[in-house]
């Protein structure tokens, strides 16, 4: 059967079924709103490190984990907002046929909120669904740049941000298929895999690991083992924490 887009409803209420990290709050917001979210990709400013919406968010994850390194913090940070992203992008894709933009300056965000990310999108409009569409607004319109605003704030490795952006988009498309597969929707299961593998397979992210069916298994590791209770993550490069036997 052939399947036709349909359009974006207005507070994108398909993606609240799909559970915390694909729902995205839309329309107006509050009286106080919080930064837009291009704010958190700008250049590092001397001496602001108390208002910058970036640091803040890795300074929020540090508590909240208990860890006192940067760069752990901000590798997690950094995978969880790609995966509100992806999930996002790659949800709206599988079940709409189309995607919302994503603009940076169009998404609010709380970077003292608890995980999932709050992300509220302050205008609908809607984009193609396809691959190309989805590259251009997440990999290219965020991931690059928050990677790159991450490093000039923290000594958090290249390879290693590359890494948590493939998995959580693998990731993204295997809670999308459980999902489909419940639902009886394997077309938008099937939607979200070749997606997920025609993005794991460009500049950016191709490098990042090995796609195998829907098993994703990365080449860097995200240094989760690193906060206090963690481990290795099922996709990770370790089979077991390093240091530990």
């Amino acid at each position: 059967m052939y399947w036709v887009p349909m359009e974006l409803d207005p507070a994108l209420a398909r993606l609240s079924a799909l559970g915390g990290f694909f729902a995205l709050r839309t329309g107006r917001t509050p009286d106080v709103p919080p930064p837009a979210l291009h704010r958190a990709y700008l250049p590092p400013v001397p001496g602001a490190a108390g208002t910058d919406p970036l640091d803040r968010r890795v300074r929020t994850v540090a508590a909240r984990l208990g860890v006192t390194e940067a760069r752990v913090a901000a590798s997690v940070a950094q995978q969880g907002l790609a995966a509100r992203l992806w999930s996002v992008a790659l949800g709206a894709a599988a079940l709409y046929g189309r995607v919302p933009d994503l603009d940076p300056r169009l998404l609010r965000w709380d970077p003292d909120a608890a995980a999932p990310d709050d992300l509220w999108l302050t205008a609908v409009r809607a984009l193609p669904g396809d691959a190309a569409t989805l590259h251009e607004v997440v990999e290219v319109g965020h991931l690059r740049p928050l990677a790159a605003a991450l490093r000039a704030r923290h000594p958090v490795a290249e390879g290693l941000l590359r890494g948590n952006a493939a998995s959580a988009l693998a990731s993204t498309a295997r809670l999308l298929g459980q999902w489909a597969r419940v639902h009886d929707r394997p077309d938008a299961g099937e939607r979200a895999r070749a997606l997920a593998a025609d993005l794991l397979s460009r500049p950016g992210l191709r490098d990042a690991g090995t796609l195998r069916g829907t098993a994703y298994r990365r080449r860097s590791c995200c240094l989760y083992y690193r906060v206090p209770g963690g481990g290795v993550c099922g996709d990770c490069c370790f089979p077991y924490p390093p240091g530990r036997s």
